[in-house]
């Protein structure tokens, strides 16, 4: 198993590298590709690092913390502490088949990978709830500014290189809200994969508990989706001409 899981982390450890390279690429290239951003909101503080990164961005960059804080650790076995390290770190990020062979070395015993399953897919769904939070601020701001440029239309005042400048900014907001919604979404897809897996070995109550969990996940999934679909709406409504 262990020699499974070796072979694993060195796939992981490769996107650690090309990881790293792509995200510092965009780093330096994004200002220069584009002369609007997102909502600061959206790209700074806890929540935006959780969904606004493919499966693949999020787990280099969180396994070649968690491996270099090995490397630098006085840990006896420095490959061990890597490897255990480069999986925590990705978990369901990198599918179904890769978190429940993470767990199933960590957890013999079908109940309590289940029972650590609930904990993992309820600290993602509080990830949504708070991502949800901030974007649902973003969301009200770009409604009354969709608003008072309807208003200004239809009393033939709009400054129109200004309100082309706010949509512009809206349509940005509206792209990346729509990529975290795609990687909430892989989540609850790869977490049911796993359940689907486990739900072949039994334990009753323990996976009625897990597909509670991935259910309200879900659930909050959806609400933001709704927010986002009706700021689309708004936005795709007007027309500068």
């Amino acid at each position: 198993m262990f020699q499974a899981l070796l072979s694993r982390f060195r796939f992981v450890a490769s996107f650690v590298v090309a990881g790293s390279i792509l995200l510092t690429g965009c780093a330096s290239t994004g200002s220069s590709m584009t002369t609007n951003s997102p909502d600061p909101r959206l790209t700074q503080g806890s929540t935006a690092e959780f969904f606004s990164k493919s499966g693949y961005q999020a787990c280099a960059v969180a396994a070649g913390a968690g491996v270099l804080a090995c490397a630098l650790s006085n840990s006896g076995n420095k490959t061990a502490c890597a490897v255990v390290a480069g999986l925590a770190a990705c978990g369901v990020a990198m599918g179904a088949n890769y978190y429940l062979d993470q767990r199933r070395s960590q957890y013999s015993n079908t109940t309590e990978r289940l029972q650590v399953m609930t904990k993992d897919v309820q600290a993602d769904t509080d990830k949504v709830v708070a991502r949800t939070a901030v974007a649902q601020q973003v969301i009200n701001d770009d409604q009354q500014s969709i608003a008072k440029i309807k208003r200004d239309i239809a009393a033939k005042t709009v400054d129109k290189t200004k309100a082309a400048a706010e949509l512009a900014s809206v349509d940005e907001n509206i792209a990346l809200l729509k990529k975290d919604l795609g990687n909430m979404r892989n989540k609850v897809t790869e977490y049911t994969k796993v359940a689907d897996a486990e739900r072949m070995q039994g334990n009753g109550p323990e996976i009625k508990q897990v597909d509670i969990n991935i259910l309200k996940m879900n659930e909050k999934v959806a609400s933001l989706q709704k927010e986002v679909d009706g700021l689309y709406n708004q936005r795709t409504a007007i027309t500068l001409g």
